[in-house]
């Protein structure tokens, strides 16, 4: 196949393969399963741009064979990745691509390197027993997801091409099959670094550290400790996401040390969803059977899995195990700080307010926000974009949300209003900055299930295409009003589980 059918950048051939090259050991040369009859479920045509690939030419039939595993592009290495992971506290050694191949790594026009991998492409030696392969909604859901999060511009991997591949797969019903396309700055993980540290196998980490400081660090190797400026870089990364998760109320569902990036980017749209009424206990996960993942629990959860990072890293950062220790421990210590200030900047974006470089007291004003929130049970989504409605003179659609709350609000909205005042900055600024920052449109669990259930029962594609046409304009005031901006009916909320998809 002609190369320029994969990429049309500069740069040369379409596919790079330096994990391949520089992490022998830390991967299995694998081939997907060729789609028996595959069809379009849908190819992203804006991202495909962004990468510098042909879109044209690949939204077409030989997009189709390569994106269903029926034609390996020329210059891809395909290979499953081994890492291990801390499944809901449990360490298990070896876990790795049970379903998954890393095709290569294509540079955009820019020269930044990205991650192309197949997932649902069939069995690897590190299925263990399971087919390998996805169905069409957990595949469209990834879609779905994965997208609203990059309009909402919080950093994620993104999806490429999901191709319905003509055959069943079996789960507790049969189900029609589906493989979806990943794009990722680097799908390196906490358990990637987990594998090795297991196995004391200190040459390899060594070499895995040095490829990933190489890839997204690279100022951070000549640091007198490198594994440990990693370790900073990745700390500040995953607080700053976590921070970003929680001003949209998402729950990722399943924070296992194997679903945390180096690189900072949500990956594994499993079992996630949108909180709607405020509630820090909010757990969706129909396996997260004690609450471990939810909501509240997240930022605390992300500095576990830094700990478990930082315990890889121990052996890369000096002769004396004392020492290390005591060296990555300050840091991970130094994670409830560097969280705060990244969810404070948040929190400051959301409610409007500039940074006065002093203690104005905006956390604690924020927080009382949450917590009315919580108390009068209102929708987390519009609970911030309505409060732009009060700078313009409009109070009625947030006093609307708080029902018998009012008292409780309008002493919150005194105080709000005497924090904006220190800001030299007009109340239309303000607000249409708010309007910014807090979305109008986030994918609605009740919307994103009858979409998945139309495409896998029915083959209607039409809601999921209606569906994503909306969260792709989050912030777009002129969706007010439609059925993409509602919150869920008590019922169609009541009950409400996400599963894994596997």
């Amino acid at each position: 196949m002609n190369a320029t059918a994969i990429a049309a950048h500069t740069l040369g051939t379409p596919f790079d393969n330096s994990y391949a090259r520089d992490l022998t050991g830390l991967y299995v040369p694998w081939q997907p399963q060729a789609a028996p009859a595959p069809r379009w479920l849908r190819f992203n045509t804006e991202l495909a741009r962004q990468l510098g690939l042909d879109a044209e030419r690949l939204s077409g039939a030989e997009g189709l064979a390569i994106f269903s595993g029926q034609t390996v592009p020329e210059g891809a290495q395909p290979i499953a990745q081994a890492y291990a992971g801390h499944q809901f506290g449990g360490f298990s050694p070896q876990l790795g691509d049970g379903r998954a191949l890393l095709l290569g790594e294509v540079l955009d026009p820019q020269g930044r390197r990205h991650d192309i991998a197949f997932k649902g492409s069939g069995p690897t030696p590190f299925s263990r027993g399971g087919d390998g392969k996805a169905a069409v909604g957990p595949v469209l859901r990834e879609y779905l997801i994965s997208e609203a999060m990059h309009a909402l511009g919080i950093p994620t991997t993104r999806t490429l091409a999901a191709v319905a591949t003509g055959e069943t797969v079996r789960r507790e019903r049969p189900l029609p099959g589906a493989v979806l396309t990943r794009t990722a700055a680097s799908h390196i993980r906490v358990g990637t670094f987990q594998f090795f540290a297991a196995r004391q196998d200190t040459d390899r980490l060594q070499r895995l550290a040095q490829h990933v400081i190489a890839r997204h660090d690279p100022d951070v190797a000549e640091d007198p400790v490198p594994a440990l400026a990693l370790l900073r870089r990745v700390m500040d990364r995953q607080a700053a996401l976590v921070a970003r998760w929680m001003g949209v109320g998402f729950i990722h569902g399943v924070m296992n040390t194997d679903n945390m990036t180096l690189s900072g980017e949500t990956i594994d749209y499993g079992p996630c969803a949108f909180m709607e009424v405020h509630d820090p206990d909010t757990v969706f996960s129909s396996i997260d059977h004690h609450g471990r993942y939810a909501y509240g629990n997240q930022p605390g959860i992300a500095q576990w899995n830094l700990a478990r990072l930082a315990e890889a890293l121990l052996p890369l950062m000096g002769t004396d195990p004392d020492d290390a220790v005591a060296q990555a421990t300050a840091v991970v210590n130094d994670y409830p700080a560097l969280y705060e200030r990244h969810w404070l900047a948040e929190l400051r974006r959301k409610l409007g307010l500039t940074d006065l470089g002093d203690d104005t007291g905006d956390l604690a004003l924020a927080n009382d926000y949450l917590q009315l929130l919580h108390t009068w049970q209102v929708d987390h989504t519009l609970g911030f974009r309505a409060l732009s409605a009060t700078l313009r003179g409009q109070p009625e659609a947030l006093a609307a949300r708080f029902g018998t709350g009012q008292t409780a609000l309008q002493a919150w909205l005194v105080r709000w209003q005497q924090r904006l005042a220190l800001q030299p900055l007009p109340a239309t600024e303000v607000a249409n900055a708010m309007d910014a920052a807090n979305p109008l449109v986030i994918p609605r669990n009740h919307l994103v299930e009858a979409a998945l259930d139309a495409a896998t029962h029915e083959g209607n594609l039409q809601p999921f295409e209606a569906l994503l046409a909306a969260i792709v304009r989050p912030f777009d005031s002129a969706q007010a009003g439609t059925l993409w901006a509602e919150p869920a009916t008590p019922e169609q909320q009541a009950g409400y589980h996400t599963f894994c998809g596997t």
